[in-house]
């Protein structure tokens, strides 16, 4: 395992922290629809479970967990930044993720990517995200968004085969 610092926000969360997390997913989620302000991200914090990843003092990646829908299914999202992959960030993060969405009640695992991020995709994918359940453009942008869902529970526990990390 790494050594990662984790720092759960919340909506009273210090603006500095709130800051990084904006930056990560502003970074790795370029989509002008998606792109966050320090507002907006102040508002998930109080909704979701949101986290930002640090080596020492340096920001790395991020979470979302978004918590379950009425039918169980929860969505996980975890963002590494380019410069920190490969370093086993992602797999910390996601199995973070999937145990904070199953600990609220989940009974399916999804994310969310934008097509057009390859590496982001194969991370998902080698995670277990191999159901397609959605795809779709958002107004003003001009890349598609997949929704994935994991095949199987069993496909992403943390003792399976680990996903390479480049989310």
């Amino acid at each position: 395992m790494t050594d990662l610092r984790i720092e759960p926000l919340h909506s009273g969360s210090p603006d500095v922290l709130l800051a990084d997390w904006q930056h990560a997913h502003n970074i790795i989620v370029p989509a002008e629809s998606a792109r966050l302000g320090l507002d907006d991200v102040r508002e998930r914090a109080g909704r979701n479970v949101l986290e930002s990843a640090y080596a020492g003092d340096v920001l790395v990646g991020c979470t979302t967990v978004r918590p379950p829908r009425a039918d169980g299914t929860a969505t996980v999202i975890a963002r590494v930044l380019p410069a920190h992959r490969g370093r086993g960030y992602g797999r910390v993060l996601y199995e973070r993720g999937l145990a904070a969405a199953r600990a609220r009640g989940a009974t399916a695992i999804e994310t969310v990517v934008l097509v057009s991020n390859a590496a982001g995709l194969r991370f998902a994918e080698r995670a277990g995200f191999t159901v397609e359940v959605d795809r779709y453009r958002l107004d003003g942008d001009t890349v598609d968004w997949v929704e994935l869902r994991l095949a199987t529970r069993d496909s992403a526990d943390p003792g399976s085969a680990a996903p390479a990390d480049t989310a």
